[in-house]
């Protein structure tokens, strides 16, 4: 069977497999999440009975709203209690009935559910308070300004009379002490806070009661007196133009008294919402225990139905393994000989051409060692050929630009001595002609120089020669040679340095990458507007160092190409600015060379900025 066949069955056999597993999880999980939805539903009937607790509760505390919130719970209870009977889709989600084995634990949900259920309806529509509690308590509040005013009278009215009524006094100060206590507790109990206020009120009011009797005269023969330890005192009477307050608190207490002992012995929930309350909060934890069952019952039931999956997956998975090890020992046989063919196109990878493959089988891979074979013989020989091409090319730009060098250099010697009338005078016209001839010969030697530098970059044999020098010395001589360009183009060259730092490099190529940098920024800038800034930035074990100026900036597409040998950004015939294409690429070669990087940052109209970085000291240098 060739390998494109074998390969084909062994896929097929591995999507068949896996199309089966994926079936099957598909299933499981699908079935697993309603049944997981469905026990999600179920406690739920738990937390509704909770709620349905605590919103009874709140409404015995007198929030009448909830009545609409308690109706919607019970509403709530009801559907879902009947969806887990026969199953369906919620709200997209699928829900699975409850199983027959569950029906008796899920009938005695529904079994507890009647009379919590009866309870919370008596719960939503009795009346929570007492009528008559509530009119006394109104009663009683609305009368205790009066009787603290009452009693306050009575104190002023026995203020006149001697020492022999001391004692009347302290029972009238008492009494206005108890007033305001009645009220404040009154107050309490009708707001449903202060804890066992009804038998403080009771004794306030007993006191109360007994203080006034006291002041009357009358006799304190009720057997609630002896409980609290009140006796029988025998005080002077109180002169009657004295007692006209007494006699005016009299009827008024009657009225009171009558309303606390009928609070005291009342609570202020009717008696048929308490009763339903009470009962509610018993039969919670019924339904609740009933609840809680069922949902466990289900779990079991789940935990039983899992394990028993587990067991079938885990077949699946036996059987999956076995497949699986079988598809890889027959590929392994089949593509071992590929590895053979990975060695081989790695060594070309490498650089070593020529080597051939033993293979003599007649299938595909046979094909695949026979094509290489003839690549490789085909690569060794354009390899050889394209290395005999290069050292020609080098050796021919070497003495090109060698050759060119030569003859410009008593050109450019001699226009400056004609320049300067070392050979007799000259007039305007001359002038003119032989600076053109200088400035000609110098950018011909500058580009020729260039030349030389990429190509010494190229073979690796550009001299650099490092040592420890003052960084911010250089800075400032390039910036002294470069003024007199900046000068003329009306551009500002600035370097504020702040102290010397030392580093280890070649001073003459740094300050070629200097100047190279800053005549592309002098170059980007406009005259009058443009600026051009060098700045000096200490790193740990470098120095960053950085050409910004405000110019034209690059655009984003050259900026991946800029450091590249003979690339310009503006390559159209009208450029302003002339130049090889040559200088970024050898800073870059430069920079690189002394173990450093050069980058760029650039925004149109913004500016550009170039950095690059040299170490401090002599480790990790790289020998050129």
């Amino acid at each position: 069977m060739k390998l494109t066949q074998k390969t084909y069955f062994l896929l097929a056999v591995i999507i068949g497999v896996s199309a089966v597993n994926f079936y099957l999880l598909i299933f499981t999980s699908q079935q697993n999440q309603d049944i997981l939805h469905s026990i999600s539903y179920a406690s739920d009937l738990k937390v509704i009975v909770e709620r349905i607790g605590g919103t009874a509760n709140s409404i015995a505390g007198g929030n009448e709203g909830n009545r609409a919130i308690l109706e919607q719970q019970i509403s709530d209870f009801d559907n879902t209690y009947a969806r887990l009977g026969v199953g369906g889709n919620i709200g997209g989600l699928n829900l699975v009935a409850v199983p027959p084995e569950l029906i008796p634990a899920y009938t005695k949900v529904g079994d507890a559910w009647i009379p919590y259920k009866d309870d919370a309806e008596k719960i939503k529509k009795e009346t929570i308070f007492d009528s008559k509690v509530k009119d006394g308590l109104t009663y009683v509040l609305g009368k205790n300004g009066d009787l603290v005013s009452l009693a306050n009278g009575i104190e002023n009215d026995l203020t006149p009379l001697d020492r022999n009524y001391n004692k009347h006094k302290i029972i009238a100060l008492e009494m206005i002490s108890l007033a305001k206590d009645i009220g404040e507790k009154t107050l309490l109990y009708s707001i449903g806070e202060g804890g066992n206020v009804t038998s403080a009120l009771k004794k306030d009011r007993i006191l109360f009661g007994a203080d006034l009797k006291k002041l009357e005269g009358l006799p304190l023969d009720d057997p609630e007196y002896a409980v609290y330890g009140i006796t029988t005192e025998t005080l002077p009477e109180i002169p009657r133009q004295n007692s006209d307050s007494i006699r005016q608190i009299d009827p008024i207490w009657e009225s009171v008294n009558v309303k606390l002992v009928y609070i005291e012995s009342n609570t202020l929930l009717s008696k048929d919402f308490g009763s339903a309350l009470s009962k509610l909060n018993s039969q919670r934890n019924v339904l609740l225990n009933v609840t809680s069952d069922f949902v466990n019952q289900w779990n079991g039931i789940i935990d039983s139905q899992l394990h028993d999956k587990v067991l079938l997956v885990q077949l699946f998975v036996v059987a999956d393994i076995v497949v699986f090890v079988i598809v890889i020992l027959s590929i392994r046989k089949s593509l071992s000989p590929l590895e053979t063919l990975t060695k081989a196109i790695s060594h070309v990878k490498e650089g070593v051409y020529g080597e051939k493959i033993n293979y003599s089988a007649k299938d595909e891979i046979g094909e695949l060692a026979d094509t290489f074979n003839a690549m490789s013989i085909t690569i060794q020989k354009k390899d050889e050929e394209a290395k005999k091409v290069e050292i020609a090319k080098d050796e021919f730009l070497a003495m090109v630009t060698h050759e060119l060098k030569t003859p410009l250099v008593p050109i450019q010697g001699y226009s400056d001595i004609l320049l300067g009338e070392h050979l007799g005078p000259l007039n305007t016209t001359q002038k003119e002609r032989l600076k053109i001839i200088s400035s000609s010969a110098t950018t011909l030697l500058q580009l020729i120089s260039d030349l030389l530098d990429a190509q010494k970059l190229e073979l690796g044999q550009l001299r650099i020669k490092k040592e420890k020098n003052n960084l911010k010395e250089t800075v400032e001589k390039t910036i002294l040679g470069m003024h007199p360009q900046a000068m003329a183009d009306n551009i500002s060259l600035t370097f504020t340095p702040k102290k010397d730092v030392y580093a280890f490099y070649d001073d003459d190529r740094i300050k070629q990458v200097l100047t190279n940098l800053i005549k592309n920024s002098l170059k980007a800038t406009s005259p009058k507007t443009g600026k051009v800034e060098v700045k000096l930035e200490e790193k740990n074990n470098e120095v960053v160092v950085s050409v910004i100026d405000n110019g034209r900036g690059i655009p984003p597409e050259a900026k991946g190409k800029i450091f590249k040998k003979f690339y310009q950004a503006d390559t159209t015939s009208t450029r302003e600015k002339g130049g090889s294409g040559l200088g970024l690429s050898i800073c870059k070669g430069i920079v690189e060379a002394h173990g450093g990087t050069i980058w760029m940052e650039s925004e149109i109209s913004q500016g550009t900025t170039f950095s690059f970085t040299i170490l401090k000291t002599e480790a990790n240098r790289t020998p050129i």
